[in-house]
C-alpha cells in the first residue's frame, strides 16, 4: 500500500515521502498474499505439495477474478481466467516472492518453509529464477523469525540463492528501474531490509528506488515484520483500506501462527 503511489517513479529517488495518501490503496501483492494465505491454512501443515499447489492455483484464482483490477501482469491475467486448466508458464516475475511470506511463518523447519515455498510459486512462476525468488524470501522470513541476526540471514541468501548483497541502497538507487524481475528485485528488496533501521525504514528504502515499488515494498516488508515486528499505527492504517473479506483471513492467519 505504501509503495503503490510510487510505482513507476523514476524521478522522486528519495526516502522523504508520506506514508499514506489517498492513493494508498491494495494492490495485486496484497490479494495474492491473502490467497496464499487462506490456501496454506486449508492445506493444513503437513500437506503434500501436490495438494498445496492445487490449492494455491484455485485460490489465487479466486481472489484474482474477486479483485480484478489490482494491477496483475498481462500473462498472469490469462492464467487467473483459466480455471483448473491453468498451467505455469515459466514466469521469473516477482509475482512469486510477493505473495510468499506465509510460507515463512507456518512451518517449523527452513526445508519444509522452502518446499511450500516452491510449491505457491511453482503454479504459475516455475521458472528456475521465479522459484528461487520465492524460496529466497520466504527463507529470510523464518531466519528473521527465529531469532537469526541480519548478519546470518545475510549470508544464508547469499550461499543458498547466489545473490548479490554486498551493495548498498545508495548504490543501487541511481540506476534502478521498473524491473518486475525476481533478479533484479529480490535480492535489492532483501538488502533494503538488511540496511534498514526498523519496519519503517526498511519500506523506506526499498520505495526510494522507484520502480516496481508496492513489490518491493512487500518483499521488503514481509521480511522486516518477522525481524522487527510491525507498528500499530501503520497496521491501522492499512486495516483502513482493507476490505473485510482480506481481514479475515489474515486474523485466522494470525491466529494459526500464534498457536
Amino acid at each position: 500500500m505504501i509503495g503503490c503511489p510510487f510505482e513507476f517513479d523514476e524521478k522522486t529517488k528519495s526516502k522523504i515521502f508520506p506514508l499514506f495518501s489517498k492513493d494508498s490503496v491494495f494492490t495485486d501483492d496484497t490479494v495474492m498474499t491473502v490467497a496464499v494465505a487462506e490456501a496454506l491454512l486449508d492445506a493444513g501443515r503437513d500437506a503434500p505439495v501436490g495438494v498445496i499447489e492445487n490449492l494455491c492455483r484455485r485460490s489465487m484464482q479466486k481472489w484474482g477474478n474477486r479483485y480484478p483490477r489490482a494491477g496483475y501482469g498481462d500473462r498472469f491475467c490469462v492464467w487467473l481466467k483459466r480455471g483448473g486448466n491453468a498451467a505455469p508458464y515459466n514466469s521469473f516475475g516477482n509475482g512469486s516472492a510477493m505473495r510468499v511470506s506465509p510460507a515463512g511463518w507456518l512451518y517449523e523447519t527452513i526445508a519444509r518453509t522452502r518446499e511450500v515455498a516452491r510449491a505457491t510459486a511453482a503454479v504459475s512462476h516455475n521458472h528456475p529464477e521465479g522459484i528461487k525468488g520465492a524460496e529466497a524470501t520466504a527463507s529470510a522470513i523464518f531466519l528473521a523469525r527465529t531469532g537469526r541476526s541480519k548478519n546470518e540471514i545475510k549470508g544464508y541468501i547469499e550461499r543458498e540463492f547466489g545473490y548479490d548483497l554486498d551493495r548498498t541502497i545508495d548504490e543501487i538507487r541511481p540506476g534502478f528501474l521498473m524491473y518486475e524481475d525476481c533478479m533484479r528485485t529480490v535480492p535489492e528488496s532483501i538488502i533494503g531490509f538488511l540496511e534498514g533501521k526498523d519496519f519503517e525504514d526498511t519500506l523506506r528504502n526499498v520505495i526510494s528506488l522507484g520502480g516496481d515499488a508496492d513489490t518491493t515494498g512487500a518483499i521488503a516488508g514481509s521480511i522486516a515484520e518477522a525481524f522487527f515486528g510491525i507498528p500499530d499505527y501503520l497496521k491501522t492504517e492499512c486495516e483502513k483500506r482493507l476490505d473485510p473479506d482480506m481481514i479475515s483471513v489474515l486474523r485466522r492467519f494470525c491466529e494459526a501462527v500464534s498457536r
